[in-house]
């Protein structure tokens, strides 16, 4: 996480002095120390950063002449979504550690930002039917049931031994860490195993969903659900004054303008211009902005090569799936943003000069990572979406599942932070400069 105290409104203490306060100041949320300064960056690592580069400009070229000006753009704003979530450090699986943990929900209100804009954003698409390329943007009610609450909790225990979650995987791997492509290889690899045991999985009980706007239309729905983003604030704010937690860590960042280039953005800026990059998702192709639907379908494309039939599976011969199957990657919505967050991170982390290899990975942290990876992999499956599809598609546009999603995952966090010591991974403490 990279917001300053001057960036979240949060004022820092100094060690062994008691919180600072302000006259009236109800929601200010105190530290128990002085934020580190963030560190001068290392030199730009030309390298990653040109063949990154690169890159981007060969495939969203190929991409326009094979699939077309919709592709192309999904592709591009999958780019900037790894730009903004590497610069930011935009993440749940720590900002939900660090709540948990210490009490520390800087992290939070982010989170609450982003849903927030994103479900304005998306409220006036919607709501007016407006999209491009032929699209018409829409929003649909998750399932609501045992796959649903087993699925988040599974999820949320697994991106704390995993290291990362959905999108945070994504942008870790484009920069370069080494321990995370493993995660990235069990993700795929949980997703495969649900899509091959789909049919002991789709037996287990559910019901509909609920979609507010179904009920008191779209402006209530965007009422209610920032109603209920702003009393989520109040309680994070209330439980961070009470514990009075230490404050987020430092990244290395330049300062003045080359911090838009080579620094570390504030989380709360990250926050709404990912909302713009997710509401653009949904101006494009009509849906919401997902993740993990695609790496069942890498998968299986995966098997396919080594000349396994996925495709007689039952998961993948439901039509809709058959015909994503039957299509290329590339054009797939959910694969062409994850392949530019990928690349777009590595960008941005070639001129951060943050991009690096990690040659020694501990056995323990490895064995979290795959193991991590699988978890999530099956938990999004099962709940029809990660901390993307169904924690901010699903709140963003007023379906409650989104909602019990987010208190499964919470769940599941408190459980994976009990884990995490037997593989090496350390917690945050109260007693912590910086968490």
């Amino acid at each position: 996480m990279s917001a300053t105290p001057a960036d979240t409104g949060e004022p820092a203490t100094r060690a062994g002095h008691p919180p600072a306060s302000r006259p009236g100041g109800l929601l200010v949320a105190p530290t128990s120390h002085v934020r580190p300064a963030p560190p001068e960056p290392p030199p730009v690592r030309t390298a990653p950063l040109i063949v990154a580069g690169l890159l981007a400009l060969a495939l969203s070229w190929h991409v326009w002449i094979a699939h077309g000006p919709q592709q192309a753009t999904l592709l591009l704003i999958g780019l900037g979504l790894g730009v903004t979530l590497f610069h930011s450090r935009f993440g749940f699986t720590s900002a939900w550690r660090q709540l948990v943990s210490v009490g520390n929900g800087s992290g939070l209100r982010a989170h609450a930002l982003l849903i927030g804009t994103t479900a304005t954003l998306a409220t006036l698409l919607i709501g007016t039917g407006t999209g491009l390329f032929g699209a018409t943007p829409s929003a649909s009610a998750g399932d609501i049931g045992l796959p649903l609450f087993l699925g988040a909790f599974l999820f949320g225990l697994g991106m704390q031994l995993g290291g990362a979650c959905a999108s945070g995987t994504l942008f870790a791997v484009g920069s370069g860490q080494s321990t995370i492509v493993l995660t990235l290889g069990g993700f795929v690899a949980g997703s495969v195993i649900y899509t091959w045991q789909y049919g002991w999985f789709d037996s287990l009980p559910t019901m509909p969903g609920v979609l507010l706007s179904d009920h008191v239309g779209w402006f209530g729905s965007w009422l209610v659900t920032l109603t209920a983003l702003g009393l989520v604030v109040v309680v994070s704010v209330a439980v961070q004054r009470r514990r009075t937690p230490p404050p987020v860590g430092a990244v290395p960042s330049a300062r003045g303008a080359a911090r838009v280039l080579r620094g570390a953005w504030p989380m709360l800026v990250g926050a709404v211009v990912l909302a713009v990059l997710a509401a653009a998702v949904l101006l494009v192709s009509g849906g919401t902005w997902g993740v993990t639907n695609a790496f069942g379908l890498w998968g299986a494309k995966l098997l396919q090569v080594l000349g396994a039939q996925p495709e007689q599976w039952a998961f993948w011969q439901e039509p809709g799936n058959a015909e994503m199957l039957a299509s290329p990657v590339l054009a797939h919505k959910n694969s062409l943003t994850n392949i530019g967050i990928m690349i777009g991170a590595a960008i941005a982390a070639g001129a951060a000069g943050a991009w690096s290899l990690h040659r020694h990975i501990p056995w323990r942290t490895a064995l979290a990572a795959v193991l991590g990876g699988v978890i999530m992999g099956v938990g999004a499956r099962l709940a029809s979406g990660c901390n993307i599809g169904a924690y901010l598609g699903g709140i963003s546009t007023g379906s409650v599942s989104g909602w019990l999603w987010a208190v499964a995952a919470l769940v599941g966090t408190w459980a994976g932070l009990k884990l995490r010591p037997l593989f090496g991974l350390a917690n945050p403490r109260p007693s912590d400069g910086a968490c």
